[in-house]
């Protein structure tokens, strides 16, 4: 496909997004308020419970195996069949297409592409910090232990925390972090919490998770959602940054040529304030033409010559050109206050005398 076919065609995708929002006049952005900071507070102090409770082994790990050699997938067996299709809710690719789709949908109607990015980075601290968790403690499930009472730590394993069980939490939880309404964000976190409930759930009766791991996950997931407000500057940031670079290819399909702004498009992270931060391009060409012109060299020492020539405290030249020299005998030095030979009291002469030469004679 040539290009200019790929820019009519997102030029059209374009055109509907640079119309104004159709969201709710009294729709705010989440804020960190105090409500939402004594949650993440708590959430957090209960993940560290969890992960401290594994570590020594306690009486959680205890209960792993207790649910373990109880095995539900074979005391409910007529359960088993419904629950293979409802763990898929808590898997990444299915779970992040369809709500990316649904989210594609508001950002057309609304006119706005922070429902996906705001996807993008919800999802993107998930992978980090569960994939950290995971990777650093590598516990193994209830399938493969080793052990009988063991917590099954260090030993390869990356079940702990449960990642369908955070993956759920955050999916179906973001879209009652970006419902239009109060009502629909409260039917909304009820759907995702019974959705996420369900998933960690079905991950313990199908013995691929421990207890533990459930828990672990559903505050891991918790906890990104509770934080999501302070991305907010960032993910308004990236969707101007996204329309400036739609605005620098237009121009290009239209002149044949790139414009001069798209220096700032490649290097978009410039440093203010000793902060490096998302620049969009029109900010980084205003402080581009901000900065001062820098002046010529000849111009530079002309100016600094003249300074120093009409300043108190400049030292005399040498002697200027085509002057003869003088001897040191046959000149006085000069200082603002006159000659430095002290003044003699036995040679003033009495008034109305002819003064005696100072020097010679």
């Amino acid at each position: 496909m040539r290009t200019d076919q790929i820019l009519t065609r997102l030029e059209r995708v374009f055109a509907r997004l640079d119309r104004e929002p159709e969201r709710p006049a009294h729709l705010q952005t989440p804020q960190m308020s105090r409500h939402r900071v004594v949650l993440l507070g708590s959430t957090l102090a209960f993940y560290l419970a969890i992960v401290v409770a594994v570590l020594t082994t306690s009486w959680l790990v205890r209960l792993d195996w207790q649910i373990m050699f109880f095995r539900p997938y074979e005391q409910w067996p007529q359960l088993h069949a419904f629950l293979d299709y409802l763990v898929v809710l808590g898997q990444r690719g299915p779970t992040a297409v369809m709500v990316a789709a649904w989210l594609g949908w508001r950002s057309w109607r609304q006119h706005t592409l922070r429902p996906l990015i705001t996807l993008g980075v919800a999802l993107l601290l998930l992978n980090i910090t569960v994939g950290s968790v995971k990777l650093g403690l590598g516990r193994l499930g209830p399938h493969y232990a080793t052990e009988i009472g063991s917590a099954e730590l260090f030993a390869g394993g990356d079940i702990f925390p449960s990642g369908h069980t955070a993956n759920a939490v955050v999916t179906w939880g973001i879209l009652a972090y970006l419902a239009s309404t109060g009502v629909t964000r409260r039917v909304l976190s009820v759907v995702s919490a019974v959705v996420s409930l369900s998933v960690g759930a079905t991950t313990v009766y199908l013995g691929t998770h421990w207890v533990s791991d459930v828990l672990l996950g559903w505050s891991a997931g918790l906890l990104i959602l509770l934080a999501l407000p302070w991305f907010e500057p960032l993910i308004a940031r990236t969707e101007a940054y996204v329309f400036d670079v739609r605005e620098l290819l237009r121009r290009r399909a239209e002149t044949g040529r790139m414009p001069v702004p798209v220096v700032s498009v490649l290097t978009p992270l410039l440093s203010a304030g000793g902060k490096w931060q998302l620049r969009t391009p029109a900010e980084a060409a205003a402080d581009t033409a901000a900065e001062p012109v820098p002046q010529p060299v000849t111009a530079t020492v002309t100016a600094a010559a003249t300074v120093t020539a009409h300043s108190p405290t400049a030292r005399p030249a040498a002697h200027p050109a085509g002057r003869p020299h003088m001897i040191r005998s046959e000149r006085t030095p000069v200082t603002p206050n006159g000659s430095r030979r002290p003044a003699h009291t036995e040679r003033a002469t009495a008034r109305g005398a002819a003064a005696r030469p100072v020097a010679g004679g």
